[in-house]
């Protein structure tokens, strides 16, 4: 009997994990398609936008992780330009990857939308600014993934309301989140999945979860629990500078969890007849027998 659950998809998140260097992000993205992972996925800001004149000149909250002198030559010094995105985008694909970028305001929604990924990706962080869901509902044809994190259930339903406004609701897919970095197993809810599923399945076109706890077990319950999107933050080295180094995995885990998930699916089956042609071997040889 066939399997109830789709073949789930991992998104290695590299975010600015690259420490602003073609280079690593390249090889980001050639470690990404050899651990067995179907998307990777950066992060584009426009931080003059993004930021308050205050907040782009006041001093990096954990001076020990900052690239520059200021939060905002931090983020400068991570960015990467649309040039370098279209870039990054074609060598993805010619390792047989699908690229995708977070966008955190209308300038790179907008940017990243004229390159046509397959999908972008809302953090949780801006999936309350309507004007930037506007331009990827409007003005991009692609997916639009989007994390629940620290979002209230009633935003939840004005950010796919707003997508339904136009028929647009089916180019959806919601991630159960927790933002945190790392998060405590205590605070990941994973039972958030569930609920999300229960409210929006047939509104949207499918579930997700994005991780940012320690490990790949729980990974494997997001699947089972019906969450066919896996989103986990990647690195070469967690011992780099930045802030989420920590909450990521290295390539040995983002290969075991592309392993393990698709093992699992394998696994997640009705039998397809009582006996099992693999049993029958074993019910011939021991099975009891009345004498």
């Amino acid at each position: 009997m066939k399997s109830m659950y789709e073949m789930p998809k991992v998104i290695a998140e590299i975010g600015c994990n690259h420490k602003g260097e073609m280079e690593i992000a390249k090889e980001l993205l050639k470690v990404a398609a050899l651990s067995g992972v179907e998307v990777a996925k950066f992060q584009k800001r426009n931080n003059k936008e993004l930021l308050t004149e205050e907040q782009y000149n006041a001093p990096h909250p954990n001076p020990i992780n900052s690239y520059g002198d200021t939060y905002g030559a931090h983020r400068e010094f991570l960015e990467f330009d649309i040039n370098q995105h279209k870039q990054l985008k074609t060598y993805a694909e010619s390792l047989g990857l699908i690229y995708s970028t977070s966008v955190w305001d209308t300038t790179s929604a907008k940017e990243i939308a004229s390159i046509n990924p397959e999908l972008i990706k809302v953090p949780s962080a801006c999936n309350n600014h309507f004007e930037m869901l506007k331009v990827l509902r409007d003005e991009f044809e692609g997916e639009v993934h989007i994390s629940f994190g620290m979002t209230t259930k009633e935003e939840e339903e004005e950010i796919v309301s707003l997508f339904e406004e136009t028929n647009q609701g089916k180019r959806l897919v919601l991630y159960s989140c927790t933002s945190g970095y790392p998060v405590p197993f205590e605070d990941i809810c994973m039972l958030e999945i569930v609920r999300i599923k229960e409210k929006f399945e047939n509104r949207v076109k499918a579930i997700g979860f994005s991780g940012h706890h320690l490990g790949i077990a729980v990974d494997i319950a997001a699947y089972a629990l019906g969450a066919t999107w896996v989103e986990r933050h990647f690195t070469l080295d967690r011992t780099w500078k930045g802030t989420d180094h920590s909450a990521s995995l290295e390539p040995t885990g983002l290969r075991k969890l592309a392993r393990d998930l698709k093992a699992t699916y394998k696994a997640l089956t009705y039998k397809q007849t009582e006996i099992l042609a693999i049993e029958q071997v074993q019910r011939d040889k021991l099975k009891y027998r009345k004498q």
